[in-house]
């Protein structure tokens, strides 16, 4: 068993007002298995702008930017969002919604292309490279 110490005490990380913890059912229940690198990425950006409510309203334009990303890219990853039922949108309105109950057991380890799993800091950093996952 590993003994779980903080490595930085002086940056213990809190919870500020203005937006909550990423939900760990993400990862674990695979909500984002048949999303691309830049769905992750999208997805990070919207949990970090919204307000309290899961509300932002950043223009297209903008968040490709912020991404480095285009705008035919930004759309598939917004679909591919909204098909997993993350987010709602409906122009120029985004809300990260609430996880679904996820009423499976746990998740296979493999992906479903049959390649290892990897992590969500592994798919952001590649994603931000402009590789593939």
């Amino acid at each position: 068993m590993i003994n779980k110490h903080l490595l930085r005490p002086d940056r213990l990380r809190q919870i500020p007002p203005s937006f909550s913890w990423v939900d760990h059912r993400l990862v674990r229940h695979e909500h984002l298995r048949h999303s691309g690198p830049v769905a992750w990425a999208l997805y990070l950006f919207l949990v970090t702008v919204a307000d309290a409510e899961g509300l932002s309203y950043y223009s297209d334009p903008s968040m490709a930017r912020h991404l480095n990303i285009d705008l035919v890219a930004l759309s598939a990853a917004r679909q591919q969002l909204i098909g997993a039922d993350l987010i709602a949108y409906r122009k120029p309105l985004y809300q990260v919604l609430a996880l679904p109950e996820d009423a499976g057991g746990e998740p296979a380890s493999q992906s479903p292309r049959g390649g290892p799993a990897r992590s969500v800091g592994e798919l952001l950093r590649r994603a931000l490279e402009g590789g593939q996952a």
